[in-house]
């Protein structure tokens, strides 16, 4: 399945003003599992720094939905969001100047080139490795670019059927993806070859992950992937299993998962 074209399409639908925009981000919080995960880690980081001055990097910031998030969090804090889609970027600096958030700026970059050496406390990569295929050198240029102490916190799939995945001759529900998750101790590894001190990770997307991602986006998308007009009866759809995707989403995030199909890394310089 191409997703690049249901996200255009969603974009344009939400980009016709910034209340729309912000309501599509608070969507995008509720529905999507992995921003429950990542916003649990993002409060803790925060918990003690929201009054002191620090430098975030969003890698691959997509849709800006995380650097919305966290530029909200605390005037003291100064952002710059990359990604490699001069549409999303030139979007996303308009929003954000709209909206009066001037601690953030987004420009056009390579994560596979793009360092500023000991700049950020905090990178932020939300599902992004899946789609670089030199990871090792984008780990080494994240451990570059933060200050000693500084934290990489990753979002990715895992090998466990993160990208929907079970067959070793099956395709990818994300055709974009350049492999189909990332092993809970490889992907480690690869950070501590990169030169990181120290990681963490844990398995997202356990049982009651994995129904609530099926109920809230995979069959969504499959269906407005396959029509347009799915648009019309969308919000119907969302009436009725947006009460259980949430309790879902409750569940995978207070609960400890043997294994799952999503990765929520952490990594110390």
């Amino acid at each position: 399945m191409q997703y690049d074209p249901v996200k255009r399409s969603l974009g344009n639908v939400f980009n016709k003003n910034p209340f729309l925009r912000k309501v599509f981000y608070k969507l995008l919080d509720i529905l999507l599992l992995r921003s429950w995960h990542i916003h649990k880690e993002l409060r803790i980081w925060a918990a003690s720094r929201r009054n002191t001055e620090h430098h975030i990097l969003d890698a691959g910031s997509g849709f800006g939905q995380y650097s919305y998030y966290l530029s909200g969090m605390s005037p003291k804090w100064k952002f710059l969001a990359v990604d490699v889609k001069e549409e999303q970027i030139a979007d996303c600096n308009t929003f954000f100047q709209r909206i009066g958030r001037k601690n953030i700026r987004f420009q056009v970059k390579d994560l596979t080139t793009f360092t500023i050496p000991e700049h950020f406390d905090l990178v932020v990569c939300v599902d992004v490795m899946e789609h670089v295929l030199e990871d090792v050198q984008v780990f080494k240029n994240y451990h570059t670019s933060l200050k000693p102490g500084g934290m990489v916190l990753i979002s990715t799939p895992s090998d466990q059927g993160g990208s929907d995945v079970h067959e070793d001759d099956a395709s990818s529900f994300i055709e974009e993806h350049v492999r189909d998750g990332y092993n809970i101790h490889e992907i480690q590894e690869k950070l501590k070859t990169a030169g990181f001190s120290r990681t963490e990770a844990y398995f997202s997307y356990g049982t009651p992950g994995k129904i609530s991602w099926r109920l809230s986006m995979k069959y969504p998308l499959l269906m407005l992937n396959a029509s347009k007009l799915f648009f019309i009866i969308l919000p119907i759809y969302y009436l009725i299993t947006f009460p259980v995707a949430l309790i879902l989403n409750a569940m995978d995030v207070a609960m400890k998962h043997e294994t799952g199909t999503g990765l929520i890394v952490k990594a110390w310089k």
